[in-house]
């Protein structure tokens, strides 16, 4: 699919205009309408946001459409273009798109976004954070002021918000409720740095698949089990392939609202219309998650496609990442980290 993308279209649109302007304006010595964004006031800017989400996962449904929906409503010369289902690209060439300008917007997890800051990573830390308030709680305070601040600054790319798409789980063709009950299994793991920490933090052996491959994978018996959260799932049918889903809750799968270079040419009207958009989105988004997960329970429990294991020993898993993750830290990691945790107590 081509897509145009919105500086060739002001490109266009400025060689039409800009003839016009200047014989109307003369080069008068009004003031320029300064408005704190680094465009004119409420020029028209028409946004692309990309995603990797299907239609009926909340991501999109409560979170990309509630943002164009919101900006929409706000009527000050924005407009939201939403590209799901990773049409414009898999996770790594669509944050480097942004950084680059070509697309303006995207919703990436933390550990995708390492590949252009590693400190961001350590978000997908193994029971870094409590739960999904903590997450959003924490990029929505001054605990994050930091590590925003340096993205942007190592980027160009701002953060406007971030939620937990829900809590990760283990699927596998047997019972998973403590750590020793990974010893054996080929579990597959995301191929970035910080997942396959995450695999050692919980005593697993990671095994890369694509996650387009992931079902056919597990249907032939090439990994032993896998783990996502509820709303991939059920998206991806992996019950259908799995005997047991245990609900260790290892990571809350964290979804990053990030914006690029356009951001400093919108209008102070536009920033606020498009942070409170995000905004509404991130108070939306772990409320349909929830929802969708009880009803995902209910029926896994009640179907007997697949079991559910509730006993899992938390606490067991939960310690053995503090202290892997405490020795394993460094520098700028740590220091995220270590915030990550003071903002929970």
């Amino acid at each position: 699919m081509k897509i145009r993308t919105r500086r060739a279209r002001i490109a266009l649109a400025s060689t039409v205009v800009l003839p016009l302007v200047l014989a109307a304006c003369g080069g008068g010595d009004g003031d320029d309408g300064g408005n704190g964004g680094g465009g004119t006031a409420n020029e028209e800017i028409e946004l692309t946001l990309a995603h990797s989400y299907t239609d009926q996962q909340p991501q999109h449904r409560c979170g990309a459409q509630v943002i164009a929906d919101e900006v929409a409503a706000a009527d000050v010369g924005l407009t939201v273009d939403i590209f799901g289902a990773s049409q414009l690209g898999a996770d790594a060439d669509r944050i480097s798109a942004v950084v680059a300008g070509d697309h303006d917007m995207d919703i990436q997890g933390a550990s995708a976004l390492g590949a252009v800051h590693e400190p961001i990573g350590v978000v997908d830390a193994a029971y870094a954070f409590d739960d999904a308030a903590h997450l959003s709680e924490f990029f929505g305070g001054d605990a994050s002021t930091e590590l925003r601040d340096e993205f942007a600054s190592s980027t160009g790319v701002q953060i406007l918000g971030a939620w937990s798409a829900g809590a990760r789980h283990f699927t596998a063709n047997k019972p998973i409720r403590e750590p020793g009950d990974l010893d054996g299994l080929r579990m597959r793991f995301p191929n970035s740095p910080q997942f396959l920490m995450n695999a050692e933090a919980l005593g697993a052996t990671p095994t890369e698949v694509a996650f387009e491959e992931l079902y056919l994978a597990l249907q032939q018996g090439i990994v032993d089990g896998q783990e996502n959260p509820l709303t991939n799932i059920v998206a991806q049918n992996f019950a259908e392939v799995q005997d047991y889903i245990s609900l260790s809750g290892h990571q809350q799968n964290s979804n990053l609202v990030i914006i690029g270079p356009v951001w400093d040419e919108m209008s102070e009207e536009q920033q606020e219309a498009l942070s409170a958009a995000v905004d509404a989105a991130v108070e939306q988004v772990p409320q349909c998650v929830e929802e969708d997960e009880a009803t995902t329970l209910d029926e896994f429990s009640s179907g007997g496609v697949i079991e559910v294991v509730d006993d899992v020993d938390v606490d067991a898993f939960r310690e053995q990442a503090e202290e892997y993750f405490s020795e394993n830290y460094t520098g700028e990691q740590l220091a995220v980290y270590e915030a990550i945790r003071e903002a929970a107590e």
